[in-house]
């Protein structure tokens, strides 16, 4: 079953950050991932907003956590901790109807 990354964050460190972005999309590509939404300027409806805001597509979650546990991607992610705050991040199953 599909499983959805969803982060959103606070950016403190935009040049650190642009280098993060730099080093996770091969990584994500490694995996298999599909970026649905990376957004900037997401419009907020309700609730504390964040500056960045995202939704990665995985095909399962052995997937999902195989790239968030990557020995490759852990410098990469230390890139993306030290440069953002009011850091939130899940994974979601899709969704199915109940039969």
């Amino acid at each position: 079953m599909a499983v959805y990354y969803i982060g959103s964050y606070d950016v403190t460190d935009p040049q650190s950050y642009d280098e993060y972005v730099k080093g996770v999309i091969p990584l994500l590509m490694k995996h298999g991932c599909e970026i649905i939404v990376a957004d900037r300027e997401a419009q907020k409806i309700e609730g504390a907003s964040r500056n960045i805001n995202l939704v990665l597509k995985f095909d399962n979650q052995e997937q999902a956590m195989a790239w968030y546990n990557d020995p490759d991607y852990q410098p990469v992610k230390g890139i993306r901790l030290s440069s953002t705050s009011n850091s939130t991040a899940v994974l979601a199953k899709a969704f199915q109807l109940p039969e």
